[in-house]
């Protein structure tokens, strides 16, 4: 994945509560929407004991747009009623990256 500095990432940390609950589902279905929206740029995730997702955008207006976005809205009700026992939101500026592949020849 290769951004144009600076974007913003949005880091969401949570724990799950047991069971899916239709949250898998709405998880493929949030990341589709997310995709559709102006100003989004590219997402990662990754679940184990805690879940990382980290969707990266244009700006701050676009966020607060996809925050707003009604179909988000229902999921974010859902997850605080359903799939979460805790989580927390971070906005983060991104400045700068780089990144490291090695290569691999037979």
């Amino acid at each position: 994945m290769e951004l144009q500095e600076p974007y913003y990432a949005v880091i969401f940390t949570s724990t799950r509560t047991e069971g899916d609950n239709g949250y898998g589902q709405m998880a493929v279905e949030m990341e589709e929407l997310a995709r559709k929206q102006p100003g989004f740029l590219d997402f990662e995730s990754a679940r184990e004991e805690v879940g990382i997702t980290i969707s990266y955008w244009e700006n701050l207006e676009a966020i607060a747009n996809w925050k707003a976005n009604v179909d988000h809205r229902v999921a974010q009700r859902k997850g605080i009623k359903e799939w979460y026992s805790w989580y927390k939101v971070r906005i983060c500026l991104v400045e700068r990256e780089y990144d490291f592949h090695q290569n691999k020849q037979k």
